[in-house]
Parts: structure tokens; C-alpha cells; sequence
């Protein structure tokens, strides 16, 4: 574990980490697991981690179901750095992004930095409030925090139960338990774990 530096000023990071091709390792669990493990090396404190979970693909027919998981660290880094970072760790696994919601090997999300919202209120409502088809089509030339589709998404919210129910968006002012408990019953009973 690394030391904290007091002197600094830290943000509570929540990460969603998903999967669905096997690539160059024997399972997506596999590179779930490399990617805790090198981001662990960086200058993140990686504090907790959620079990592994088997997830519907989404949107549906695009692919093999998904394993998802999300860890919560502590960071001085930067949005920026992290998503440097992120990309990064996907790349040596050899993601590619050819296509919007294609089949991956590694899919690493930057859902949060503390309550930070980016780049402003305006931009995070003008994708939040994106509907399917635009989603499938636009992606955003810029970070946008929190994760504008979070608060939809079984697969994120699930494994968020394990490690941050207590987190609180900082537009909806809900917590990770709330927006669990508002989503389709049926959308959870499609999502199990896989590992402990």
C-alpha cells in the first residue's frame, strides 16, 4: 500500500472495468483482473474492488455477454491523467476502437472523481439527456463526469453496490443505493456474479 501524502489533495475515484472477448487471455476475467493489477501500479491507490459479475451485452445482439466489475481508489491525478492512464492499460491489452459499443477485451470507465462535474452542467445535461440512437452514434470530444449513462446502467450500478453504495452523484443528488433500486428488476435478474 502506498503512502498518502497528507499535504496533497486526494479525489475518491469509482472506475467501471467490463469485458467480453478473450483475445490474447483465456477469459475477460483475466484481463479484468491485469488491469486492477497495472493500475495498481500507478499513482492510484486502488481501495476497493467489487466481485466480478456476468452481464447481458449491451446494447443487445452487439456481442457476447460481458463480465463487469468496478473498483474505488484514491488519486491527486488529474481527470485527464486518469483517462490517460485508462486508455493506456486498454491498449496494451489490445482494445480497439473502431466502432462505438463494439465487442472489446477490456472496457475501462472513468465514472467519477469525487463530485466534480466536467467539463460544466450544460455539457454533462446536454449528454445525459441523449437519447438510444444518438448514444449509439456520437461520442463526446471531451471527458464528461460524472459518467452520463451511470445512473441507467445494471452493470455499472451493481458492481458499484459492493464497493460505493453510500457515493452520491453529484447532478442527481442520488446515491448509488437509490439509482440501484430505481432501475427494472428484470435487467437486474439478468446479472450474476462470477467471482467472490
Amino acid at each position: 500500500m502506498r503512502n498518502i501524502d497528507e499535504s496533497k489533495d486526494y479525489n475518491w475515484v469509482l472506475i467501471a472495468l467490463g469485458g467480453n472477448l478473450i483475445g490474447e487471455k483465456d477469459s475477460p476475467l483475466e484481463y479484468i483482473h491485469d488491469a486492477i493489477c497495472e493500475f495498481s501500479q500507478s499513482d492510484v491507490e486502488v481501495e476497493a474492488q467489487s466481485r466480478v459479475y456476468r452481464t447481458p451485452c449491451f446494447p443487445a445482439g452487439a456481442g457476447p455477454d460481458f463480465v463487469n466489475a468496478a473498483i474505488a481508489c484514491v488519486t491527486d491525478l488529474p481527470p485527464s491523467s486518469i483517462m490517460r492512464t485508462l486508455h493506456e492499460i486498454e491498449s496494451r491489452a489490445g482494445r480497439t476502437r473502431l466502432q462505438r459499443w463494439e465487442p472489446r477485451v477490456l472496457d475501462l470507465d472513468l465514472l467519477a472523481v469525487g463530485d466534480l462535474i466536467c467539463p460544466d452542467i450544460a455539457r454533462y445535461r446536454d449528454w445525459a439527456g441523449l437519447d438510444l440512437q444518438d448514444q449509439m452514434r456520437l461520442a463526446p470530444g471531451e471527458l464528461i463526469l460524472p459518467h452520463p449513462r451511470m445512473h441507467e446502467r445494471a452493470f455499472v450500478l451493481v458492481p458499484l453496490m459492493d464497493i460505493a453504495p453510500d457515493w452520491r452523484h453529484p447532478v442527481l443528488g442520488k446515491t448509488v443505493a437509490e439509482m440501484h433500486a430505481a432501475l427494472d428488476p428484470a435487467d437486474l435478474a439478468e446479472i450474476w456474479p462470477v467471482s467472490q
